[in-house]
């Protein structure tokens, strides 16, 4: 087993961190930060200057290339000092470059990727509605009815990350009521996010400051047959194969925010004095740094695995569960040690180690709860559907 990078990962992700170090340290996300209810253009438009957005997309539509472990080295080094505002470039690269890239129209490839990979383009997902969190089937009301040249879009979504400065909304609906299957029936559209009938409001929130999460009213929202993505009515098993993309970029992040904690955690404990010594010379900070350390090797193995997995093609949708349940519980248990080992400053503001834990503890629950990962992992070795 070969676990070395290729001469041309190692180049890109040194490439990478230099551009991190020069143009999105720590210091500068925590201004970012301040500005909470503004969204970091400054932050996409470098990233867009540097060509990140096209990380993914073949070079034919102006992308970068690069499979799944290079967009993971690219989430992790960027997720070292941003943290949770990783999401300015994760958000456009799932739900706009993968989502049309694997289930769009040569025409629709042609119109978005191009747009996407030079930065013209941002995309918010809209797919959970309010009362529903993971059971996304379950409290699906959104519907599209069908008529002349498209379709009309009602119902409300919640929780679209970015939605308020978005081009256009990768959005879930019902058009089909006469299932067997809460699965049957569902389609995907790319809608544009100032269309008529769209209402986007903010909501305050504990993490990943800078990028707001937003409801989204849809009021009779057409939208034309040129934007639905694949076939009407077949959406789940066009989003499945994305889910496990997905994951593993939540893998790769709480990844990077683990690299973060453990440099910040070990350079003060080198620093620190108390009690006539440095604090990294006590034997209970010694623990808690080798159990960071400890966390993020188990971490980087699981999600080049995965990685690896899906580049060859093969079934890893319980390996990324595992990934994203170990990676998230790993990074949101790393700042709590890290908050923990710099005392009273690792619970200000002017330190990362609160950033780290308020940006990552969502990912114990979203996209998928850990508890409901868990169920997944059970019952594929045979227990019982547990919901």
């Amino acid at each position: 087993m070969d676990f070395d990078l290729t001469e041309e990962q190692r180049a890109f992700r040194d490439m990478v961190r230099r551009w991190v170090e020069a143009e999105a340290p720590k210091s500068w996300a925590r201004e970012l930060e301040k500005n909470e209810h503004d969204y970091p253009f400054a932050l996409w438009d470098k990233m867009a200057a540097a060509g990140f957005h096209g990380i993914g997309i073949d070079e034919a539509y102006g992308g970068q290339g690069g499979d799944v472990t290079m967009q993971c080295i690219f989430a992790r080094e960027v997720a070292r000092t941003l943290g949770g505002l990783l999401w300015a470039w994760g958000l456009t690269s799932f739900a706009g470059a993968k989502s049309i890239g694997l289930y769009g129209s040569p025409a629709q490839k042609q119109k978005f990727l191009p747009a996407i990979a030079e930065g013209r383009c941002r995309v918010s997902i809209s797919f959970t509605e309010p009362g529903g969190g993971t059971d996304v089937l379950g409290t699906l009301k959104t519907t599209a009815e069908r008529v002349d040249g498209g379709w009309v879009i009602s119902g409300e979504k919640i929780w679209s990350t970015a939605a308020h400065v978005a081009d256009y909304l990768l959005v879930l609906v019902r058009t089909d009521k006469k299932v067997e299957k809460r699965h049957h029936g569902l389609s995907l559209f790319f809608v544009p996010a100032r269309s008529k009938g769209i209402t986007i409001t903010s909501l305050p929130k504990l993490g990943m400051r800078g990028i707001a999460s937003c409801t989204v009213h849809y009021d009779q929202v057409f939208v034309p047959d040129d934007l639905v993505l694949g076939e009407p009515g077949r959406a789940w098993y066009m989003l499945l194969p994305t889910l496990n993309n997905e994951r593993i970029l939540v893998g790769a992040q709480c990844l990077g925010a683990i690299d973060g904690v453990l440099e910040d955690a070990v350079a003060y404990a080198k620093d620190r004095h108390a009690f006539g010594k440095p604090i990294g010379q006590f034997q209970a900070i010694q623990h808690y740094i080798a159990d960071i350390a400890t966390a993020r090797q188990q971490t980087e193995l699981l999600m080049f695995y995965c990685a690896w997995l899906q580049s060859r093609g093969e079934d890893c949708g319980i390996q990324a569960n595992m990934l994203k349940m170990v990676a998230s519980e790993n990074a949101v248990h790393a700042a709590d040690l890290g908050i923990q080992i710099l005392g009273g400053m690792g619970y200000s503001a002017e330190t990362d180690m609160q950033r780290y834990w308020r940006d990552h503890r969502i990912l114990r629950i979203a996209p998928i709860s850990n508890e409901m990962v868990r169920n997944s992992i059970a019952e594929s070795l045979g227990l019982p559907r547990s919901y």
